[in-house]
């Protein structure tokens, strides 16, 4: 009954606490930098990984029903437009990746914001630069995967759609074929079809200069009717004119003529357009295209310039990730209209596409340097986003 009263055990609990809590905060970052790292990489390929499928799933619908549309009344099997489909759905899905990236990345800040994980994330003294770093690494590291080792798959199998695309189009496109063993054509004529081989191919001067040529006529029943043997050869006025000509047909003697002229088709646009589309060549093949149709006096603009974007595809994923933090980011995040805000990351989207066709065109046309032409695009688009990035984050 005299006994000295005992203190309640929480009566100096809202002193320490708060003093506990000061006393934390500074470790409370490092503890957890790791941690929210590999939480906002892995939250971000989660995302990512949607974008690719909904993306991939859209294209694919539309190759097919392109596919079918233009395959007509012929008869086309199923499985070969699918087969089409699939070849060709790697090669667009390569058009669509800035966009599907930036998406991913919308994507991951609306819902960290909606969970209030992004307050939280901020609450712990980590900036924009700190939370976007695993992602901007993510992509990075991605972009480089696609450019090294997806994109050759994706030529071959574009190159394998293209084969199965002059089928739906024969009769069309002529059957011209040109690589490092020389220009393959055929021809069809009224009396039967002739296959030219020209083991060498040059361009002097806007004029096409052939070298040990020879060619083979069948008749109209596809019977072989004579071999035609030409050290060199031109094009004159809907002709090749050939020169030092041995002609053997079955059981007759050799014919030897100074010239002889045959009946072709055969332009030097059509050469030209017989190059295999970039998109065919592999990354790691491009330098050799390069250099081989250069060396025939033949322009390679085209593959020069899609070999630098292929180089410069890394840094546009990441500044279109940047671009898209710009319309996601906001340092509060109560009442935000994710509505406008998706609008204006989309209209940013279609305005670096834009950009990138303006200046791949200028590049194409030699107006642009083709290096200036491939790069202006993600370091324009890098900078804009940076130094929007600076201002939401330091004022």
């Amino acid at each position: 009954m005299g006994g000295v009263p005992t203190p309640d055990p929480d009566w100096s609990a809202p002193f320490v606490r708060p003093f506990e809590r000061i006393q934390a905060m500074p470790l409370l970052p490092t503890l957890t930098a790791p941690t929210l790292t590999t939480y906002v990489a892995r939250t971000y390929l989660k995302a990512l990984a949607g974008s690719v499928l909904a993306v991939s799933a859209l294209l694919l619908l539309f190759d097919i029903i392109e596919i079918t549309r233009r395959a007509g009344s012929r008869q086309v099997d199923l499985d070969v437009v699918l087969t089409m489909a699939f070849d060709h759905l790697p090669m667009t899905l390569q058009s669509a990746l800035p966009f599907v990236f930036m998406g991913g990345a919308v994507i991951v800040f609306w819902r960290l914001a909606r969970s209030s994980e992004l307050v939280v994330i901020r609450a712990v003294g980590m900036s924009v630069w700190q939370f976007l770093t695993p992602i901007l690494g993510v992509v990075l590291l991605l972009g480089t995967l696609n450019v090294t080792m997806l994109n050759p798959l994706a030529a071959r199998l574009y190159a394998s759609y293209e084969r199965m695309e002059a089928t739906l189009d024969a009769g069309t496109k002529a059957p011209i074929a040109m690589s490092n063993g020389g220009l393959w054509l055929r021809e069809t004529h009224p009396d039967g079809q002739v296959v030219v081989l020209a083991r060498g191919v040059r361009q002097v001067d806007h004029t096409l200069v052939l070298q040990n040529l020879t060619l083979f006529r069948f008749g109209p029943d596809g019977r072989f009717r004579e071999r035609v043997d030409a050290r060199t050869g031109g094009l004159d006025h809907e002709a090749l004119v050939l020169s030092e000509v041995i002609v053997s047909r079955p059981g007759d003697p050799l014919e030897v003529y100074p010239t002889l002229t045959v009946p072709s088709r055969l332009t030097l646009p059509k050469i030209q357009d017989s190059f295999s589309p970039p998109e065919t060549v592999s990354f790691w093949d491009l330098p050799e295209f390069i250099a081989f149709f250069e060396a025939a006096g033949f322009s390679a603009h085209a593959h020069r310039l899609h070999w630098h974007a292929l180089i410069a595809s890394p840094l546009l994923l990441v500044a279109m990730v940047l671009m898209g933090a710009v319309f996601s980011l906001k340092p509060s995040q109560r009442s935000v209209n994710w509505l406008a805000r998706i609008i204006g990351a989309l209209s940013a989207g279609f305005g670096v596409f834009f950009l990138s066709k303006v200046t791949y065109t200028l590049g194409l046309s030699e107006t642009l340097p083709i290096a200036l032409a491939a790069w202006t695009p993600p370091l324009i688009t890098g900078c804009v986003a940076l130094a929007m990035l600076f201002h939401l984050e330091d004022g």
